[in-house]
């Protein structure tokens, strides 16, 4: 490991990096929140929380786009730094995340009035931070204390895709109960929903982000604790142990 200036040191800067991620993820929960009573004629029931761009604490939804893109990248710089080698699936990962990151940022600039730089934000932002869950996820749990901590990462991880999956159906109940209900869809959202109509959607859509905040909030402070335990032992031997195992856990390249 190298030696000499604190701030130069890969895991100093990896935790730094998983203490920002946190933050960050703390911003953009709280601006969402507040959101829901700055602007309380958007139901979060069934209207999506892009739609509070056009309502009048629009700039606090961009806010919110930019703590939810830093999170995602300041979580990709505090796992590069604690890495040597970012090859397989791990690195792939690493590039998705920093994809998801990018595109989850810009949609404070493209909002839904800009729909397709707003739509290529959302499929990157909203795709890409699952797969790079999946492929980074049990690299890192392969370095956990316990079995609890270990479960607590693959379970945050998978709650990413799930809550996914979870959304798009509720998206698909409320465009057929919606055809049932008028024999069509309406042009613009209504004011009131229309009597049997199953409209989740906006819990759902905020459950999606709420997962892969979670998920980011998870393995970040996994992150800080590995640097915990490296600092009790022995640092060059220690964190060389826990850069092993996730090496080992990775499938090599090729």
């Amino acid at each position: 490991m190298q030696r000499g200036n604190p701030h130069t040191n890969p895991s100093t800067i990896s935790v730094l990096a998983a203490w920002a991620a946190i933050a960050a993820v703390a911003a953009a929960v709280a601006l969402l929140f507040s959101l829901h009573r700055l602007s309380p004629e958007y139901s979060p029931a069934w209207r999506m929380i892009s739609e509070y761009a056009n309502g009048e604490y629009g700039w606090v939804l961009g806010l919110m786009f930019i703590a939810y893109g830093a999170s995602s990248l300041a979580l990709a710089v505090a796992l590069a730094s604690q890495l040597k080698r970012r090859h397989g699936r791990f690195g792939t990962g690493l590039v998705l995340l920093v994809l998801s990151g990018m595109a989850q940022a810009s949609a404070a600039q493209f909002d839904l009035n800009q729909a397709v730089p707003h739509e290529v934000a959302g499929v990157v932002g909203i795709l890409s931070l699952p797969l790079a869950a999946i492929l980074i996820s049990p690299s890192l749990a392969a370095t956990a204390g316990s079995q609890r901590a270990q479960k607590l990462i693959l379970l945050a991880a998978n709650l990413t895709w799930i809550s996914i999956v979870v959304w798009v159906a509720s998206f698909l109940l409320m465009i057929a109960t919606f055809l049932h209900a008028l024999g069509g869809l309406p042009a613009a959202p209504p004011e009131k929903l229309p009597a049997g109509v199953i409209a989740v959607v906006g819990w759902t859509n905020r459950l999606m982000i709420l997962s892969a905040w979670c998920w980011v909030a998870t393995v970040a402070r996994h992150i800080i604790r590995l640097r915990g335990r490296t600092r009790q032992a022995s640092p060059d031997t220690s964190l060389r142990a826990v850069r092993g195992a996730m090496d080992r856990a990775r499938p090599r390249a090729g």
